[in-house]
């Protein structure tokens, strides 16, 4: 494989050591330019002894280890187009209504590559996250060293940016590029070329642990503090929830149970046969049977393990286990996916994979949820009563103006969840028949009713209903992910004190 490290001096500055594959586009190697220099690559005019390098193809650069090329470029922001005309409505196509309305940004497909512009979008539907993001002052580089953690949370950090300040769609061309460094088994190309089909749950892994290494805790003040909040991380704050495990010999009475603690970052939903109702295969979590070694008994044993969720996450990502590898006979294992229509809701309840304990901590704030329901409940019939008609969406829409929006997390714990209610916020979905091919899509709660669908550059409207849509049955788009936020509880204002 032709690998050179050459030089490149850019005015005054020079970088060293830059990897240069001829076997790969010129714009790979012009990404790393732009995450070392800031210049765009499309702003960037790059030569060596008079020959010019071109978009489509190294053309005579005769490049070896060592060799300095010269690139020209400013790293300015561009300057801004010319207005135009005036665009109706009806003439616009569905990308330019899109922009109108004031769609964000979608991403750019830089070939099979939906999968990771599908988790960026998901993601990117935490508000928190993209606050701690902005915050970080890391680099992409060390040393000119790709080091995995810092580089691919500095990369999502000016990726977000970037999509915020465009009203168009980017290509995620240098994060593609560092997320290829810091992890080259996505990287890896099919029989003709191009970038193969990547798993989107396998992304999504490797940038939580990147972002859980390396953005810092919202600060908590010092009577907040506690032994077991001083080593979290903002992802730990947010996205890490925490099991009580028990532990109990199924063959000896003598034998202890044993109790201790497990962290995780997603929850799985297996589809078994019976599994009809996601809350069904999250409930089959809570106790299995497995074989280990017996100290007791000096042989292996069937113990039964019981999992109790003791701390919820603010925001709770959920793995639907749809794909496996089958066995055949005639040839190697495939990469199968389970059709099954497994039903989601918009709205989650989790206390009943509660620890006793934790159930006890969410009652007063569920408690709260009960009355306001029961005071809303009262004013639309009073509303229906002497109107005969429910209350309007303008109306509603006036009555959030008034309305002030509680702490969905414990005072003492920073990032958690309060009540164990939640709300859809984003799913990721599959269409096709293993999770390395096919094509993904992102789904993102906009507010109310309104959702988003990314599928790559083109951004839709979509509704609620059409998201529901999405739980299986056949080669339609399927639920791979589901992020739930927390459920805010609002009261008004004028009722504040006696909540």
């Amino acid at each position: 494989m032709p690998m050179f490290k050459v030089s490149v001096k850019w005015g005054k500055e020079k970088f060293s050591d830059i990897e240069c594959n001829t076997d790969e586009p010129p714009e790979v190697f012009k990404a790393q330019l732009f995450a070392l220099s800031g210049v765009q690559p499309d702003r960037q005019k790059v030569m060596m002894k008079g020959a010019v390098l071109k978009d489509d193809g190294w053309g005579g650069m005769k490049l070896k280890d060592g060799a300095m090329l010269l690139m020209m470029g400013t790293a300015d922001d561009l300057p801004q187009a010319p207005p135009k005309k005036t665009l109706f409505m009806e003439d616009m196509s569905e990308q330019q209504l899109a922009s109108a309305l004031e769609v964000p940004a979608g991403l750019t497909n830089l070939g099979n590559t939906c999968y990771m512009n599908a988790t960026i979008q998901c993601l990117r539907s935490v508000p928190e996250l993209k606050e701690s993001l902005k915050k970080y002052t890391g680099s992409l580089t060390a040393g000119g060293a790709i080091v995995p953690a810092d580089s691919i949370t500095a990369g999502l950090r000016d990726l977000v940016i970037a999509m915020e300040k465009s009203g168009q769609s980017i290509p995620p061309i240098v994060f593609l590029q560092v997320f290829h460094m810091a992890y080259p088994q996505f990287a890896e190309k099919s029989e003709h070329g191009g970038y193969q089909q990547q798993d989107a749950n396998e992304c999504w892994v490797e940038i939580v642990r990147c972002l859980q290494q390396k953005l810092p805790a919202l600060k908590e003040s010092p009577e907040q503090s506690t032994a077991a909040t001083a080593s979290r991380g903002f992802m730990d704050q947010y996205f890490s929830g925490e099991y009580d495990v028990t532990m109990k010999c199924e063959e000896t009475e003598e034998e202890p149970v044993t109790r201790t603690t497990e962290k995780f970052l997603q929850l799985s939903c297996f589809i078994e046969k019976d599994v009809k109702y996601m809350h069904t295969g999250l409930r089959s979590l809570l106790e299995e049977h497995i074989t280990k070694n017996s100290a007791s008994l000096g042989r292996d044993a069937v113990y039964k393990k019981s999992n109790k969720i003791k701390r919820l996450p603010a925001y709770l990502t959920i793995q639907f286990v749809r794909f496996y590898y089958r066995k055949r006979e005639d040839r190697d294992s495939v990469n199968a996916k389970i059709l099954k229509d497994v039903k989601f809701p918009l709205s989650l309840d989790v206390f009943d994979l509660c620890s006793e304990e934790l159930q006890q901590r969410l009652v007063p704030a569920r408690d709260k949820f009960k009355q306001q329901e029961d005071r809303e409940a009262e004013e639309a019939g009073k509303l229906k009563t002497s109107t005969g008609k429910g209350p309007k969406s303008s109306q509603k829409a006036e009555d959030d103006s008034k309305m002030i929006k509680h702490p969905f997390a414990f005072p003492d714990d920073v990032g958690s969840n309060n009540s164990g209610y939640y709300e859809l916020q984003a799913v990721l979905t599959h269409k096709g028949r293993s999770s390395s091919s096919g094509h993904y899509v992102a789904w993102v709660k906009r507010k109310g009713d309104e959702w988003l669908m990314f599928d790559d550059d083109n951004v839709t409207p979509i509704t609620s209903e059409d998201v529901l849509k999405l739980s299986g049955g056949g080669d339609w788009h399927t639920a791979y992910l589901l992020l739930y936020g927390p459920r805010v509880l609002q009261t008004p204002i004028e009722t504040m004190e006696t909540t």
